[in-house]
């Protein structure tokens, strides 16, 4: 028979009992000795640790390769939303594909090293007979959500009267022992999520598995060597406002990693790519381009550095993941009102995915006073100026330029003579066309800058031109129901507050205009 090493997963599952396991040469090998072997040749032959984990490849991956060939229980801390549960379900693909057991064990007992009083009687018993099954990688991998409810005997175990009166044993028998989740993930990886949140009483019956791998059960003297990796995560606002890692659990956790946000919009823009749930049909019907994906990612920036949001909760990146399925789904519901097969998006699009914002961010008072959804409208405001310097001149620096006029003279000139213009969310391609051709002067700043670019990408331009404009206070934008209105700054101070402020209007004006949605 070829060495165990060499078997494949279907020779594996030939070998039935102990003495055929004895004769493939198998040898047992701790979990820690396991991944670290694994990762090593991972390592050599240049494959990819951790797929789909971006950002993190100078920093964070590093940092827990070491860990792992140092055979360290790890904690990743670092805010909400930067993939610390993502990362230790990958740590999975450190395991072999199959190990032996004894079959029936709920220990997952090696045949050849048995922890569990069944095991070592089944073995005493049968001797090379005992039958052994094969445990998969999946099955080696157990999570813990820390909530204040969790007791020792979840994690731990407790004595089953049930059991003590079915099998007619006193309860000084281990037999009587219902273990739990622990001892059940012995010879796998085991991570307590949200670990703060864990009482500090049940913090401390941790202590000696990390350390001794023994535990203690209502006076029983149980010692069970566990084998297990450890694997922790917290939130570094968890030690503050909701919980604390007692002092002695954190000196036994090895190594302590810190995540942090992608450092730039294109890692911001793969993980939003790679985790966005955008349907087939909506992938035919909306065409997307690159600037309302930056978009999308500069409000998480902007979120991040703003005034008005709780820098120690963080900013997730399921922030920007709803957010860019919300700017998909609008650009749809706007194709299937109007009967279109097809449609662009707009910058339209991406202000009504405001709900995305509103629920990912949490305020400071400041933020609290001036509501959710104006925050939320302000952070895009901000995140349209910031990306506008990328495609069009600096309007502050065009107004101070000597016997040249500014490229947006035109524009506001036309706006300045009492012209408005309405963006409604749901106009038809041909509305949304014919409202931005009516301004003087928009398309030609457009072709003047970009001018390979196509139709649907120039509107979009003139589009994002007019919203920028606003955002540098050249032209005003207020707030519709149904959309935005463009106008002159200077008119605009006299009838309505700008866009993202509340703007009150009585039912006379909002009867004389209803082609242009009713104003909030």
């Amino acid at each position: 028979m070829p060495a165990y090493d060499s078997l494949s997963a279907d020779q594996l599952q030939k070998i039935t009992t102990l003495g055929a396991l004895k004769k493939s040469g198998y040898q047992p090998r701790s979990v820690k000795t396991e991944l670290r072997d694994n990762l090593i040749k991972k390592l050599q032959s240049g494959e990819d640790v951790f797929p789909g984990i971006f950002g993190y490849e100078e920093t964070v991956i590093p940092e827990l390769q070491r860990a792992i060939l140092a055979g360290h229980h790890i904690n990743l801390l670092g805010l909400r939303g930067q993939a610390k549960t993502r990362i230790a379900r990958l740590l999975i693909g450190l395991l072999d594909e199959y190990v032996p057991m004894v079959a029936g064990s709920e220990l997952n007992d090696d045949p050849l090293q048995p922890l569990s009083v069944f095991a070592k009687n089944l073995l005493a018993e049968k001797g090379d007979d005992t039958p052994v099954s094969w445990l998969p990688r999946a099955d080696r991998y157990t999570e813990k959500l820390a909530t204040p409810d969790v007791s020792v005997a979840d994690l731990i175990g407790d004595a089953d009267p049930i059991k003590a009166a079915t099998l007619k044993l006193p309860y000084s028998d281990e037999r009587v022992i219902h273990f739990g989740l622990i001892p059940r993930a012995h010879r796998g990886i085991f991570v307590i999520n949200e670990l703060p949140d864990l009482q500090a009483r049940i913090q401390v019956s941790l202590f000696n598995i990390l350390q001794e791998g023994d535990i203690q059960i209502r006076g029983f003297k149980v010692r069970l060597p566990l084998d297990l990796q450890f694997v922790f995560t917290a939130n570094p606002e968890d030690y503050t406002n909701r919980g604390s890692i007692v002092t002695p659990l954190k000196d036994r956790i090895d190594a302590q990693i810190i995540t942090h946000y992608p450092k730039s919009i294109e890692i911001g823009k793969r993980i939003t790519q790679q985790e966005a749930r955008i349907k087939p049909a909506q992938r035919g019907m909306v065409t997307l381009n690159d600037i309302v994906s930056d978009l999308v990612e500069q409000v998480a920036i902007e979120a991040r550095g703003s005034e008005f949001v709780d820098a120690k909760s963080g900013v997730s990146a399921r922030l920007t993941i709803s957010a860019f399925e919300q700017v998909v789904a609008g650009a749809e519901r706007r194709a299937l009102v109007n009967g279109e097969k097809t449609t662009y998006v707009r910058v339209s699009d991406f202000i009504t995915a405001v709900p995305a914002v509103t629920g990912k961010v949490e305020l400071v008072y400041e933020g609290e006073q001036e509501g959710a959804g104006i925050v939320a409208e302000k952070l895009m405001g901000k995140a349209i100026r910031t990306l506008f310097l990328n495609y069009f001149p600096d309007p502050d620096k065009a107004k101070k330029l000597k016997g040249r006029p500014s490229p947006y003279k035109t524009v506001q000139e036309w706006f300045g003579s009492g012209h408005t213009v309405d963006l409604l969310h749901d106009l038809s391609t041909t509305d949304y066309r014919a409202a931005l051709d009516q301004v003087p002067g928009l398309r030609d700043i457009v072709t003047e800058l970009h001018p390979n670019e196509d139709a649907e990408a120039t509107y979009f331009l003139m589009e994002f031109l007019l919203h920028g404009l606003s955002e540098y206070s050249l032209i005003s934008r207020n707030r519709l129901t149904a959309g935005a209105q463009f106008k002159d700054l200077l008119s605009s101070m006299f009838t309505m507050p700008s866009f993202g402020e509340d703007d009150d209007e009585d039912e006379d004006d909002e009867e004389e205009k209803p082609q242009r949605g009713r104003r909030r």
